[in-house]
């Protein structure tokens, strides 16, 4: 079941970085304001050393493909069933540490 779902985000992720990737081929101007307009949701282009020419481009990369199945596919791993053991849903440390939520369990 696992392997099908992420044959299907695979697929999906694939799909929309291709389109978008075109998108920004055809019609560059259109897309960079759409994708300011996202930026302004997160608060990415409110930092005036971080412009638009920084990230902008590393949409639709191969890389941002990679990292996006990355994430998606971790998430399958991250469910949690009433009544089962919680996930060890790893975490980033504010020191960039990678660890699991069920490290900080332990001990103390």
């Amino acid at each position: 079941m696992v392997l099908l779902q992420k044959i299907l985000i695979l697929l999906q992720v694939t799909l929309s970085v291709v389109v978008g990737k075109t998108l920004m081929i055809l019609f560059p101007n259109a897309m960079k304001r759409y994708i300011l307009k996202m930026g302004e949701k997160s608060r990415m282009n409110r930092n005036p050393k971080f412009s638009y020419e920084n990230w902008g481009p590393t949409f639709f990369s191969f890389k941002y493909l990679q990292f996006v199945l990355k994430v998606k596919w971790k998430r399958l791993e991250d469910e949690a069933y009433e009544g089962h053991p919680a996930p060890n849903t790893p975490v980033v440390t504010l020191g960039g540490e990678v660890c699991h939520l069920l490290d900080f369990m332990k001990g103390q």
